[in-house]
């Protein structure tokens, strides 16, 4: 199929292209302050009865391996959508509670209404705007250094998804040291990647020409860039994808599998990726389309360097960012050109 890349260009393409310098200026940028340390410090001494990570879209979706972390270290943690944590659930919000927010424009809607019924709570903000309202009136800030975004997120959902993995080193301690290793391979890895943008469209635009239906799906920390690339794809190429877990695909959706079905399977660490590779398997012999994203990815365009790091998590986007061009291509549209919604959501 030929694609006709002079439709791709617009803001959405140079944001992607400009993600290694994002990731780069970013980790460089992230200081731990004083009151950041202190934080951290009554969360090891157990000042905190819980902690609450809450984000909208894909805000929401990048906590996910911070969540994971912290209650593997039995910090009871939820993550909750900051919508329903106000209108569902306000009572986990007290003084005993760290809250952690993120949102991209720190003046989402659901993150000013959170500010005001804080209840005590000590804030930390995850944000790329530090100017914005939420981290004004934060008790300590991780700020991305994203700048302006055209429309769909991109830039700014790897620049969390980095800064949060570098909160995961001040607020679990243990991981410190690996974090700061790991955490440089992730500019240099997606600039390598996006040097063949252009072979990764056309790859993935042939593999998919029969495409009807889409599911994503992974464990563990890559439910971060499941959650995300079902939401990017609906957003900047209007074609229907949904993410879950690989356990809840066999629970029910699996029944759908056969022609015109596709799997979008992230390979995960390694305990996962002996999982996902079994599934991939099943779902081939059931008549269905596979593919993994991971270091033993059939396709170029969905093979990420390995073995598992704190950086992969930050990558797995990435060929769900090149499908979202090739399917925008295929459908004759600008990707990621908004028509009914608005880059920073005001009315809830």
């Amino acid at each position: 199929m030929n694609i006709d890349f002079s439709l791709l260009e617009g803001g959405y393409l140079r944001d992607l292209l400009d993600q290694p310098r994002v990731l780069e200026q970013t980790l460089a940028g992230l200081q731990e302050s004083e009151r950041l340390t202190e934080l951290a410090r009554d969360l090891d001494r157990g000042r905190f009865r819980r902690v609450v990570l809450t984000g909208m879209g894909a805000s929401y979706h990048s906590f996910l391996p911070l969540y994971f972390s912290l209650n593997r270290r039995c910090v009871t943690t939820l993550l909750v959508e900051t919508s329903e944590l106000i209108h569902s659930m306000p009572q986990a919000i007290d003084a005993g509670t760290l809250l952690i927010i993120l949102s991209q424009s720190g003046r989402s809607v659901e993150a000013l209404r959170l500010l005001e019924m804080r209840g005590g709570a000590p804030v930390i903000a995850v944000t790329n705007h530090a100017d914005a309202p939420l981290p004004q009136q934060a008790d300590a800030v991780v700020l991305t250094q994203a700048g302006e975004e055209a429309s769909v997120s991109c830039k700014t959902f790897v620049a969390s998804v980095l800064a949060l993995q570098w909160l995961r080193g001040v607020l679990c301690t243990e991981d410190r040291g690996r974090v700061a290793d790991e955490l440089h391979q992730a500019a240099p890895a997606t600039e390598a990647y996006l040097k063949n943008w252009r072979h990764h469209v056309e790859e993935l635009s042939s593999a998919t020409q029969d495409m009807k239906d889409l599911f994503l799906v992974g464990r563990g920390d890559s439910l971060a860039s499941v959650g995300t690339g079902g939401l990017i794809l609906k957003e900047s190429a209007h074609f229907h994808a949904e993410g879950m877990s690989s356990a809840a695909f066999r629970h029910g959706p699996f029944e759908m599998t056969g022609p015109g079905v596709s799997l979008l399977i992230m390979e995960g660490d390694r305990i996962a990726a002996t999982l996902n590779k079994g599934l991939a398997d099943d779902f081939r012999k059931a008549g269905g389309h596979a593919e993994l994203i991971g270091p033993a990815a059939g396709l170029a365009a969905c093979r990420l360097p390995g073995p598992w790091s704190l950086a992969t998590p930050v990558l797995e986007i990435l060929p769900v960012q090149m499908l979202s061009l090739a399917l925008a291509a295929r459908a004759n549209r600008e990707p990621g050109k908004f028509q009914l919604i608005t880059k920073v959501t005001t009315v809830e």
